[in-house]
């Protein structure tokens, strides 16, 4: 297994560019067409692929979790130890952060925005418990059955998720906080980020519980 600092780097760019991925194309994609629908198609291919490439890449040296609910659940699982999962939240959040930055910095806008985009209520809320929920159940499930495909998994149930969820499937806490920074239609604002992320946990938390019903205790 590689050294922490190594895994550390990789949680923090994997992050990193997994918001930079949402968020640019989010850019990119209302800057190319007023078509909502279809900005919103261009964003879930990219973040989707994005997913895709990244896990497959970075698996190997840190797990690819970039998200703290999944790093979570692996240290109740443990699978992780304490303080990797205590270093791993601050570089995926940090990491996240960074990425805002990019992407806001490829396209020559303010590097940090206060997003005004509003989500809130219970359908958002309860769409973010179910989206969090099958993404850490594939995580849960995949690699004991569908090792190969976790990546494709993982990318192409986030594509579908920004369709049949009304919250387009934020489904991690870090990029929710990297969120908050921008004002692209990707943005969430940032009163409405806390329901999101206990939304989140609250997924992940029965995913936890159904996979140890379903699949087992824990990864093989």
């Amino acid at each position: 297994m590689p050294g922490l600092p190594r895994r550390l780097a990789a949680e923090a760019i994997g992050t990193a560019l997994l918001v930079a991925a949402i968020v640019g194309s989010a850019i990119m994609a209302q800057g190319l067409t007023d078509d909502r629908a279809l900005a919103l198609l261009c964003n879930a291919l990219a973040t989707g692929a994005a997913l895709m490439v990244l896990i497959t890449i970075f698996a190997p040296i840190s797990g690819a979790h970039f998200n703290p609910a999944v790093t979570l659940v692996l240290l109740l699982q443990r699978q992780m130890r304490p303080r990797d999962a205590a270093l791993y939240l601050p570089a995926q959040i940090l990491g996240g952060i960074a990425g805002t930055l990019l992407a806001h910095a490829m396209f020559a806008q303010p590097l940090l925005e206060a997003s005004a985009q509003i989500r809130t209520g219970s359908a958002q809320w309860l769409a973010e418990a179910v989206a969090t929920c099958g993404l850490v159940t594939i995580i849960i499930a995949a690699p004991r059955r569908e090792p190969s495909n976790l990546a494709a998994l993982v990318g192409l149930y986030i594509a579908a998720a920004y369709w049949f969820t009304a919250s387009t499937s934020f489904a991690n806490p870090a990029v929710t906080i990297a969120r908050s920074f921008t004002q692209s239609m990707a943005g969430i604002r940032w009163l409405d980020t806390g329901p999101f992320i206990l939304a989140q946990l609250v997924g992940a938390a029965l995913a936890l519980g159904l996979g140890r019903w379903l699949f087992g205790s824990g990864r093989s």
